[in-house]
């Protein structure tokens, strides 16, 4: 499909999606969301479908969060209940087609990812950041929620005490704090931080795919599933990926001392 607010490219295994409104620092409105959402759909299957995605945003920002001015108001939004409306139906989704997506997700946060934007900074696998990157959660300073998915997303990156020290002081939080605090995989130099992605990204896309989405199923199943669900799901996903042409090749490249050649099947 054709993408007003987003670049979407495709480069082998690996598509790059780039949030496109720089002018806003990448302020994400219901659009962008849709045509986010709309991007993992268009992964594509089989042997040409994407096998990983990069997310970053164009210019000095990731995300600023969401564009109000593409909704109104701020205290209509409030009494009308436009916010909820636009969060069930774009922002919300969004996010889930991000962390439902059944390839690796790799973001590479440049300035600041604030809001949604830091919800969907948070979304991918592997997060990456840029030294001048910050996360930052200022709904308190306006009187509303963070939304988004964040609480759920903070309070099991970084545990209940920080992630209430964000979102109800409002604290911005840098790259170098939030790789010290785990809720990122690493803070790079910002001129390093697309090459640290991409490379991050093109390893991905090159792995065992059905290995790598049935080890995100499982991660996500332990942070609320049971350890039963957890040693059933495991074996189930070790019963299928056993099946692949990859853990074949995987097996055969291990014997013969060499790097196995992944086909993503």
């Amino acid at each position: 499909m054709d993408y007003e607010t987003i670049i979407v490219e495709r480069d082998g295994p690996l598509m790059t999606i780039t949030l496109n409104q720089p002018e806003r620092l990448n302020a994400m409105a219901p659009q962008m969301a849709d045509e986010i959402g709309a991007a993992f759909y268009d992964l594509g299957a089989g042997e040409n479908g994407a096998r990983a995605v990069l997310i970053t945003g164009a210019g000095k920002g990731f995300c600023s969060g969401a564009d109000l001015s593409a909704r109104g108001e701020r205290s209509a939004l409030a009494m009308n209940g436009g916010s909820h409306l636009a969060l069930q139906n774009h922002y919300n989704p969004a996010i889930s087609q991000v962390l439902r997506a059944p390839v690796p997700v790799v973001c590479a946060v440049n300035g600041p990812a604030a809001g949604v934007g830091c919800s969907l900074g948070l979304a991918g696998d592997f997060t990456i950041a840029g030294k001048s990157a910050y996360f930052l959660q200022a709904f308190v300073n306006i009187g509303l929620v963070p939304d988004g998915g964040s609480t759920w997303l903070l309070t099991r990156a970084i545990g209940r005490a920080r992630a209430t020290r964000m979102m109800m002081l409002g604290e911005k939080i840098g790259g170098e704090q939030a790789e010290e605090w785990g809720l990122v995989y690493k803070c790079v130099e910002d001129d390093a931080l697309m090459d640290e992605a991409r490379a991050l990204a093109e390893k991905l896309a090159n792995g065992p795919t059905l290995a790598l989405k049935t080890m995100k199923q499982n991660i996500a199943l332990a942070i609320d599933g049971s350890l039963q669900q957890v040693l059933l799901a495991e074996a189930e996903g070790q019963r299928l990926a056993g099946a692949s042409e990859d853990a074949a090749e995987g097996g055969k490249a291990f014997l013969e001392k060499r790097k196995a050649q992944f086909k993503g099947r």
